[in-house]
Protein backbone atom coordinates (compact mmCIF):
# COMPACT_ATOMS: atom_id res chain seq x y z
CA UNK A 1 0.00 0.00 0.00
CA UNK A 2 1.34 3.44 -1.33
CA UNK A 3 2.38 5.39 2.47
CA UNK A 4 -0.11 8.43 1.09
CA UNK A 5 -2.65 6.40 0.38
CA UNK A 6 -2.90 5.11 4.78
CA UNK A 7 -2.51 8.68 5.96
CA UNK A 8 -5.52 10.86 4.77
CA UNK A 9 -5.17 13.94 6.50
CA UNK A 10 -4.23 15.57 10.09
CA UNK A 11 -6.42 15.69 12.53
CA UNK A 12 -6.11 19.60 13.76
CA UNK A 13 -9.00 19.96 16.97
CA UNK A 14 -8.24 21.81 20.10
CA UNK A 15 -7.01 18.42 21.81
CA UNK A 16 -5.12 17.16 19.30
CA UNK A 17 -2.80 20.57 19.29
CA UNK A 18 -1.73 19.93 23.22
CA UNK A 19 -1.51 16.61 22.70
CA UNK A 20 1.49 18.27 20.44
CA UNK A 21 3.45 19.26 23.07
CA UNK A 22 3.85 15.63 24.13
CA UNK A 23 5.31 14.47 20.32
CA UNK A 24 1.51 12.99 20.18
CA UNK A 25 -0.23 13.82 16.72
CA UNK A 26 -3.56 12.90 14.90
CA UNK A 27 -4.24 11.63 11.90
CA UNK A 28 -7.40 10.25 9.96
CA UNK A 29 -6.21 6.49 8.38
CA UNK A 30 -7.81 4.80 6.01
CA UNK A 31 -9.75 1.90 7.97
CA UNK A 32 -7.82 -1.51 6.44
CA UNK A 33 -4.35 0.45 8.12
CA UNK A 34 -3.11 -1.89 10.85
CA UNK A 35 -0.75 -0.23 13.54
CA UNK A 36 2.62 -1.71 11.43
CA UNK A 37 1.53 0.05 7.75
CA UNK A 38 0.09 3.62 9.93
CA UNK A 39 3.99 3.48 11.41
CA UNK A 40 6.06 2.80 8.25
CA UNK A 41 3.61 5.27 6.59
CA UNK A 42 4.11 8.00 9.15
CA UNK A 43 8.29 6.94 8.93
CA UNK A 44 8.43 7.70 5.21
CA UNK A 45 6.28 10.36 4.69
CA UNK A 46 7.59 12.85 7.49
CA UNK A 47 11.06 11.31 8.21
CA UNK A 48 10.72 10.73 12.05
CA UNK A 49 10.91 8.29 14.03
CA UNK A 50 7.68 6.75 15.68
CA UNK A 51 7.42 5.10 19.08
CA UNK A 52 3.90 3.79 19.39
CA UNK A 53 0.48 4.01 17.67
CA UNK A 54 -2.78 3.55 18.59
CA UNK A 55 -5.84 3.63 16.85
CA UNK A 56 -9.59 4.01 17.15
CA UNK A 57 -12.92 3.53 15.67
CA UNK A 58 -14.23 6.94 15.54
CA UNK A 59 -18.42 6.23 14.46
CA UNK A 60 -20.45 8.24 12.30
CA UNK A 61 -22.84 10.88 14.25
CA UNK A 62 -26.52 10.45 13.08
CA UNK A 63 -27.63 13.56 11.71
CA UNK A 64 -31.27 15.60 10.96
CA UNK A 65 -32.13 17.91 8.31
CA UNK A 66 -35.84 18.58 8.59
CA UNK A 67 -37.76 14.93 8.65
CA UNK A 68 -34.71 13.61 7.09
CA UNK A 69 -32.01 11.49 8.43
CA UNK A 70 -29.10 10.42 7.39
CA UNK A 71 -25.52 9.38 8.67
CA UNK A 72 -21.69 10.16 8.93
CA UNK A 73 -19.71 8.21 7.92
CA UNK A 74 -17.51 5.96 10.20
CA UNK A 75 -13.46 6.75 10.21
CA UNK A 76 -9.75 5.18 11.78
CA UNK A 77 -7.93 7.84 13.59
CA UNK A 78 -4.78 7.43 14.40
CA UNK A 79 -2.47 8.40 17.61
CA UNK A 80 1.30 8.57 17.19
CA UNK A 81 3.63 9.20 19.16
CA UNK A 82 7.26 10.34 18.16
CA UNK A 83 10.87 9.32 19.87
CA UNK A 84 12.05 12.21 18.41
CA UNK A 85 11.61 15.34 16.44
CA UNK A 86 8.95 16.60 14.95
CA UNK A 87 6.22 16.83 11.78
CA UNK A 88 6.74 20.48 10.05
CA UNK A 89 3.28 20.04 9.54
CA UNK A 90 1.50 21.15 12.42
CA UNK A 91 4.23 23.94 13.45
CA UNK A 92 2.33 26.43 12.39
CA UNK A 93 -0.86 25.50 14.31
Amino acid sequence: MNPRNIILEPVITEKATKSKDESKYLFKVTRRANKRQIKTAVEEIFGVKVESVNTQLVKGKVKRLGRFEGKRPDWKKAVVKLKEGKIELFEGV
